[in-house]
């Protein structure tokens, strides 16, 4: 037995076309979803890169810290330093050890954190990172990129299926209020015994057409159509909104990229400003000239300017990679408009 509705106003092809679109919506939420994990594993890697920077600067300093102490133990033997300097000085060294015991769990949640994502131990025979210095992060665009580069992005493909598939479930509510044709048809074989039941003549078949009319459920239905187009204007301001997070987004990325290369540059020139401060407060420093005070503000004041460079590579990495994913997952790599751009694996 088969049953059969005759589609005359449309309703099961409405249904039909909603249907599909939320498929195609759930599978750009899935490459959505795809490359937003893409993203924050290269976080995760980006950051758990910082912390082990940090922490090989934060040894670094202690070192440099614990030598500064040492000479001032020494003056303090030759009567050329008082104690106060001396207690600076081991309050000095003391904030870099509690500063380097963060550090090392500082690198330990990083390293938590991109296991969590993966979902498993690294492996150990990965060759090691490159240091954050070493990170070469491309991030300028070519002049002249469409606009409708943005459509690649797989959050705004599923907005627009959704909103196909409000649109279409309209149709359907409309259609409701139509009366329907269905039809089912039987075919078998009939016998007053078993062994005469593939006779020939045996065989029959029935037919049996139904018209249904909605009479008493007005009402219900006039009560989904405006259901239905209220999910649909929803699903406008959703597609709406998408798009403009979309152009947010990439107008965010083109900002940091066109900045961050200044600021680092300029964030660099402090580092070798700070340095030579230092190097001419230790001269004077051990010539008496000056007391432990300016040598100690001198090199806090390099270990922030040091801090400070690692931050901001860091968060020009990151700025690229959330230019990637800006831009659903890169540029396209088979697409005549874009071949003189890069692999999409790189954001120029």
């Amino acid at each position: 037995m088969t049953a059969f509705e005759i589609d005359l106003f449309g309703r099961a092809r409405a249904q039909s076309d909603a249907a599909f679109a939320r498929y195609l919506a759930s599978e750009q939420g899935r490459l959505a979803a795809h490359i937003s994990l893409i993203g924050a594993v290269a976080d995760a890697y980006c950051a758990e890169l910082l912390a082990n920077a940090q922490l090989e600067l934060a040894k670094y300093t202690l070192t440099d810290w614990r030598q500064s102490l040492e000479l001032t133990y020494r003056l303090k033997q030759a009567e050329q330093t008082s104690g106060l300097e001396v207690a600076q000085a081991e309050g000095q060294v003391a904030t870099a050890e509690a500063d380097l015991e963060a550090r090392h769990r500082a690198v330990a949640h990083a390293r938590n954190a991109l296991i969590l994502l993966i979902g498993t131990e690294l492996p150990a025979d990965l060759p090691p990172p490159s240091a954050l210095d070493d990170q070469t992060v491309l991030m300028q665009l070519p002049a002249g990129l469409p606009s409708d580069l943005l459509l690649r992005r797989p959050d705004i493909l599923q907005a627009e299926q959704a909103l196909v598939s409000a649109n279409a479930d309209i149709g359907a509510a409309r259609a409701a209020f139509f009366p329907r044709l269905s039809l089912t048809a039987s075919l078998g074989y009939a016998s007053s015994s078993l062994s005469g039941l593939f006779d020939a003549g045996q065989r029959t078949w029935r037919f049996a057409p139904q018209v249904v009319q909605p009479l008493f459920q007005g009402g219900r239905l006039k009560a989904e159509l405006r259901l239905a187009e209220v999910r649909k204007s929803m699903a406008v301001a959703e597609y709406e909104r998408t798009i403009q997070t979309a152009f947010r987004e990439v107008a965010d990325g083109l900002t940091g990229s066109a900045t961050f290369g200044r600021q680092i540059n300029a964030q660099q020139r402090v580092v070798a400003s700070a340095e030579s401060r230092l190097a001419h407060s230790g001269e004077r420093y051990r010539a008496g000239v000056e007391g432990r005070l300016e040598l100690l503000d001198s090199q806090r004041q390099l270990y922030a300017a040091r801090q400070l460079l690692l931050n901001l590579r860091r968060e020009a990495i990151g700025n690229a990679v959330a230019l990637f994913k800006a831009l659903g997952g890169g540029l396209l790599e088979d697409s005549d408009a874009f071949a003189h751009l890069p692999s999409r694996t790189e954001v120029r």
